[in-house]
């Protein structure tokens, strides 16, 4: 059953909103962590910041991007993946956006009629040595049959995913 609010707009599915800010992850969830070096300097964090934000990075991987506008907290963001008859469109809603010279990015979660439940932050953030990393952490589990069905499998290919927005993010800050 799809819960709605009372304008008949879908919901968070989930009820640890903003765990992936908070730590720690919640437990009943299959966790992510995935960290990927992008580059070097203010010029290349801020480039992949708005690469992330913008959901540039999420297009150069072959989604498909609807979103509100840029990441910003209560945006609503539908993301398609896969291709032809098998493309699903998963609805999202932005949940937080990192405070600070030296971090960007966001985190959504699934809203009702998203194939899994939880939450997935994308971070660019600059440390003091003026190394670029991008990280993706992320908590789900199966809210559709197919998912269920699916089992070992979706975390696998949610590792893939993370590691190629990664790559894709590389590429977007180098001017690729």
């Amino acid at each position: 059953m799809t819960r709605l609010t009372g304008t008949g707009r879908p919901v968070l599915s989930y009820p640890e909103r903003g765990a992936t800010r908070l730590r720690p992850l919640p437990a009943g969830y299959h966790h992510l962590h995935h960290r990927t070096r992008i580059g070097h300097g203010r010029a290349v964090f801020a480039a992949a910041g708005a690469a992330v934000t913008d959901f540039r990075m999420h297009r150069a991987t072959g989604a498909r991007v609807r979103a509100d506008g840029p990441a910003a907290p209560g945006a609503r963001v539908e993301v398609g993946l896969g291709a032809g008859p098998l493309r699903i469109t998963v609805p999202c809603e932005v949940v937080w956006v990192p405070e600070g010279p030296d971090r960007a990015g966001f985190a959504y979660g699934t809203l009702t009629g998203h194939p899994e439940s939880g939450e997935e932050s994308f971070l660019v953030e600059l440390d003091a040595d003026g190394t670029v990393w991008f990280e993706v952490t992320a908590f789900s589990r199966p809210a559709a049959w197919y998912t269920r069905l699916a089992g070992p499998l979706v975390p696998v290919l949610q590792r893939g995913y993370a590691r190629l927005l990664g790559r894709r993010l590389r590429a977007l800050a180098a001017g690729g």
